[in-house]
């Protein structure tokens, strides 16, 4: 017994990642749970062993905020409020009379039907319901962090804090002493400062709530309260339609249909087509806004040009650079399938005179000139569908395929990287997936030569593709990284995009085998660094000249090949 060796924390916070996920998928399968009950509790225990950095001091009796602002960000306004979580397919809310919530950085429909029940509707497959259901676990915990503070032992009574914050919250507006009174109070119940307090009020107040801090408190604990007082439970709970159409590849069939009858009545379905992964703005700025913007910016960098083109301010600029886009060979595809994937397709011999920024060989016919297909970012498996549906052949009539001429396919993603930090460059070589030991090496087009002497850090080797940003710790992270496997990022996609390309490519034949591959990365924070997780926030500007970088060697590559 002296040779067994105890388990190290990165195999215990795999242990926990891996309940997690079978805890998850045996719920959704059984078709409801109660964050109470048993099966809640063991998503509790897991995520509360598990410690990921995102969540901060999760594992602590104080309140953690950048986790909660996180999160927050990520799930529909009131949600706090609502007791009934229903997660669904897309079932016709859109055509009803509730109001859509989108919320502010993730695009998922949520419907708020009564005072205690949200509807969210999970058309991006299994990683959204992972995302969700992983922050819904943290308000649980958050929950009943504060209902145990504020409700005295034995009794059904609750502490003067929650009385005082309670009387500030059922008041429609407040003085500035009455909300620094209220602060004080909440600062009290969270086991955290006043100035702690103060900041995380400012970050989540907004011009229509001001006070949006102090209600999401307060509804988190009163909900913990009521339940724990004798209430009804709080309960979520996945639809039959949902439960039935997950895993078909509806959305992603759809979208891909969609892309395919456009190229057909464009008659650009036998052309040379260039797949991009990325977001709606680098491809067409970098093609179009240098010629676009020449009397605004005649003597500019284009990376002066970019950063203007990113600021909130400039809507007129952007509207410049896509009008001449459009008179140039872009051709818009809004999505309506309900993957939240928006396309651009570029025709290359639509090109007007001096229009473009890259020159293609005059030597060309306009019959061989490449169509650039841009698509927006896929979350987590949705990859895998988008991409397998869009490389299958196009069906003609009722028998026939059509093959499509897919030249290369290029993924450019934020990732999170294990030595460097934001805005920093990852080129991988392979993916690897977490939880298993499926590994996906590949041949890149792009190296990290490409991208020396540029004032960025640029790492090359493996990339880990991980079941979801907010279930990572330092632990798990620092294995990969040091161990033999030689990790440099993390991110959500590369394996499920390589495993669509690999099948078509190699197995099913329904594009060229020697298809080109690029992946790059750049960094979205470092989560083996304290303050530098995604909860410490977004990139800003740092994020403009990798972005233009890695687009402009993407673009470069197409345009001589």
């Amino acid at each position: 017994m002296e040779n067994i060796k105890d388990t190290t924390r990165a195999q215990e916070s795999t242990n926990a990642i891996e309940r997690l996920y079978i805890t998850m998928r045996h719920l959704f399968n059984r078709g409801f749970y109660k964050p109470n009950g048993v099966s809640g509790a063991s998503l509790r225990n897991a995520l509360l062993l598990l410690r990921p950095e995102i969540y901060g001091s999760i594992a602590e009796e104080k309140s953690e905020l950048k986790g909660l602002i996180y999160v927050l960000e990520r799930l529909p306004d009131g949600i706090e409020q609502c007791r009934y979580i229903n997660l669904t397919s897309d079932e016709g809310y859109g055509k009803s009379h509730f109001q859509v919530i989108i919320p502010l950085k993730r695009r998922r429909n949520c419907y708020r039907i009564d005072e205690e029940q949200m509807n969210i509707e999970i058309t991006r497959g299994r990683s959204d319901i992972y995302d969700i259901l992983t922050h819904l676990t943290f308000l649980y915990i958050e929950s009943d962090k504060i209902c145990k503070r504020v409700l005295i032992e034995d009794t059904n009574q609750t502490t003067r804090d929650w009385i005082k914050l309670e009387k500030a919250v059922s008041k429609t507006k407040l003085s500035e002493k009455e909300r620094e009174i209220a602060l004080i109070h909440a600062a009290s119940i969270l086991g955290r400062s006043f100035l702690e307090t103060l900041e995380v009020y400012k970050q989540l107040s907004t011009k229509s709530d001001p006070e949006r801090f102090l209600k999401v408190i307060y509804w988190l604990g009163r909900l913990a309260i009521e339940e724990e007082t004798g209430g009804e439970k709080r309960i979520v709970t996945f639809s039959a339609l949902l439960r039935e159409r997950l895993g078909h590849h509806i959305h992603g069939e759809i979208w891909a249909d969609t892309i395919k009858r456009t190229l057909s009545k464009h008659k650009l379905l036998k052309r040379p087509i260039h797949i991009i992964s990325a977001n709606m703005h680098s491809v067409v700025n970098s093609l179009y806004a240098r010629k676009a913007l020449g009397k605004e910016f005649p003597e500019a960098e284009s990376l002066k040009i970019y950063e203007a083109l990113s600021s909130t301010k400039n809507e007129d600029l952007r509207k410049k650079v896509l009008e001449m886009a459009k008179s140039n060979g872009m051709i818009s595809i809004p999505d309506t399938s309900g993957t939240n994937i928006d396309v651009q397709i570029f025709d290359m011999a639509k090109l007007g005179e001096d229009a473009c920024c890259y020159e293609l060989d005059d030597k060309i016919p306009n019959d061989q000139k490449p169509i650039i297909f841009v698509m927006d970012y896929a979350f987590g498996e949705q990859a895998y569908e988008s991409i397998d549906e869009l490389l299958k052949p196009f069906t003609i009539k009722s028998s026939e395929l059509l093959f499509l001429n897919v030249k290369s396919i290029s993924i450019m993603g934020k990732a999170g990287i294990l030595d460097g930090g934001k805005g920093d460059l990852m080129i991988p070589s392979a993916h690897i997936f977490e939880g298993t030991s499926d590994n996906y090496p590949f041949k890149n087009e792009l190296s990290a030569a490409d991208f020396m002497d540029n004032g960025l850090k640029v790492k090359e080797g493996t990339m880990v593709t991980v079941l979801g940003t907010s279930l990572q710790n330092k632990d798990i992270l620092e294995f990969f990284h040091n161990s033999t496997w030689g990790v440099i990022g993390l991110e959500m996609e590369g394996v499920h995009y390589q495993k669509a390309i690999q099948s078509a490519s190699r197995i099913r034949k329904s594009i060229r085998e020697d298809v080109k591959v690029r992946y790059a990365y750049y960094a979205s924070d470092n989560p083996l660094e304290t303050g530098s997780t995604l909860a410490s926030g977004g990139l800003g500007t740092t994020g403009v000249k990798p972005t233009y970088l890695i687009t402009d060697k993407i673009l470069k590559q197409i345009f001589n090949s």
